[in-house]
């Protein structure tokens, strides 16, 4: 419990801490959040998801995708059948992401209220 003193509130504290480390670890970046938003709305292709995002590049978006992947946000699809087409498409588990992107959204939009006044 964080109320009681000494080291069980700094223990106490870090394990507060972490999941939520953990969690911004896994959507931090500059471009995973793009990402994940341009694959939910049908963006599927490599060359979708690119053009729905300004100035990234090929090498890093590959990067990004297999690091997603790795953290079950997306899955990867392999349609043999059409010349080895490829697919990323968004995960049950990713889809449980929404409401903090919406929430995070709010929060970004009321923090430039405060700062900047828009």
């Amino acid at each position: 419990m964080i109320l009681t003193e000494g080291k069980t509130k700094q223990i106490d504290c870090i394990d507060q801490i972490l999941p939520i480390r953990d969690a911004l670890d896994v959507i931090s970046g500059k471009w995973k959040v793009l990402i994940l938003t341009s694959i939910m709305r049908d963006n599927r292709r490599f060359t979708e998801i690119q053009r729905s995002i300004p100035k990234i590049n090929p090498k890093v978006l590959a990067k990004e995708l297999k690091d997603m992947e790795e953290h079950q946000l997306i899955q990867r699809i392999v349609h043999e059948d059409n010349l080895g087409l490829i697919e990323y498409v968004a995960t049950d588990y990713s889809r449980s992401l929404k409401n903090v992107m919406m929430e995070l959204h709010n929060w970004g939009v009321n923090h430039r209220k405060q700062l900047l006044g828009k």
